[in-house]
């Protein structure tokens, strides 16, 4: 908070108002939300800094204290880019196209959620940004519908058709839960996240192979597909959300064998999820562990987002009686996995694993300890 407000006073020589906006992790139900599926995240103690001031003119003025970069732009001139702006660009359109009327504004960005660690730094951004408009501008938008402006706006500007999960629970967190969303009517309700002597702990292989974004709308595709074949005969049908595995063997998988396993990975996740909340009502961590490695053997074998770093990292804690559970997370082909690991060994096990995955990977493995922590507001 210091740090933001310091740079803000440099830049433009007034006082912010600051936000902050937390990354995610989704505990289970990977590519369920754009299925209309459940999701089970948290937001976390990673966030996203946004220190805003309003300005006399019609002008944006934008710094990055990640990137050292420093852009101007007319209100009138906004369009999507091919840089860390487009983001914020991308909340300012939706906002104006939602009738708010805006004047100029400065604009600090700083955070220390990993770049494509799969933690969701894009949805904090957008999140604390509409956010931070809201408050300065007043403009009376609720909570939702940030989110909902939040997720268009990655649509449009940064071109990827994501679900609504990873802005909800950056904007709805809160400490010591998680949220259990229902991806088709929003409803949510949250499931108490007690640890008891372990913790999570994401693994970031450090890679982002270039196909995540092209694949992650394939798979979307792939998944309405089965749903059209199952709708020939069950009409009622809206999306996966409503389909069973019976269905998928009668209907899809005589079509289309690739298409069959998309689909079933993503039914058997959303059943995956009901049951991983019942395990979080009791309190057993060994269960919920269990299906974080059925969850990451369909992510990777059925789902296909899944690569050879993130598989190498699941297979090495398999064997180790400390890790309850491992998954890869995220929209894959990199990022992090997540991990639920007994606290005393967190420090032997992640110097195994940075070793052996130089040797294999030649590349170098970051650690984060991560804990829940409150969803975006005003500091």
């Amino acid at each position: 908070m210091t740090q933001i407000r310091s740079i803000f006073y440099q830049q433009f020589a007034t006082e912010p108002i600051v936000i902050q906006s937390p990354g995610r992790i989704n505990i289970i139900g990977e590519h369920t939300d754009y299925n209309e599926g459940f999701v089970l995240p948290a937001s976390i103690d990673k966030s996203i800094y946004v220190a805003i001031s309003k300005r006399e003119d019609q002008q944006i003025h934008l710094f990055s204290s990640n990137y050292q970069e420093y852009i101007e732009i007319a209100l009138a001139d906004i369009r999507p880019n091919q840089n860390w702006s487009t983001y914020i660009l991308g909340v300012v359109d939706q906002v104006q196209k939602k009738g708010h009327h805006l004047s100029g504004f400065n604009l600090v960005l700083d955070g220390d959620v990993p770049i494509g660690a799969g933690l969701s730094s894009s949805a904090a951004v957008e999140c604390a940004v509409v956010f931070a408009l809201n408050e300065l501008f007043g403009l009376g938008i609720s909570k939702l519908e940030m989110v909902q402006i939040a997720q268009k706006a990655e649509h449009t500007f940064s071109g990827v058709l994501c679900g609504i999960m990873d802005m909800f629970a950056s904007m709805f967190g809160q400490q010591d839960q998680v949220i259990k969303l229902d991806c088709r009517s929003l409803d949510y309700t949250y499931k108490p996240l007690v640890l008891d002597g372990y913790k999570l702990v994401l693994f970031n292989t450090n890679v982002k192979h270039s196909l995540a974004s092209s694949a992650y709308n394939t798979r979307r595709q792939e998944c309405e597909q089965g749903v059209s074949w199952v709708q020939q005969k069950y009409p009622e049908v809206k999306s996966l959300r409503d389909v069973n595995r019976q269905m998928l063997q009668e209907l899809v998988a005589p079509k289309d064998q690739q298409v069959y396993r998309r689909c079933n990975y993503v039914v058997s996740e959303i059943e995956r999820l009901q049951q991983a909340c019942d395990d979080l009502e009791r309190g057993d961590l060994l269960a919920l562990g269990q299906k974080m490695f059925q969850t990451h053997q369909g992510l990777s074998n059925d789902y296909e987002v899944s690569c050879k770093e993130l598989d190498f990292l699941v297979d090495e804690v398999k064997t180790q009686n400390a890790v309850l559970g491992a998954r890869m997370m995220g929209g894959g082909f990199g990022g992090c996995t997540l991990n639920l690991v007994k606290e005393e060994f967190i420090t032997e096990i992640s110097e195994k694993l940075y070793q052996s995955y130089q040797q294999k990977m030649g590349l170098e493995l970051s650690t984060y300890i991560v804990t829940t922590a409150p969803g975006t507001h005003r500091l």
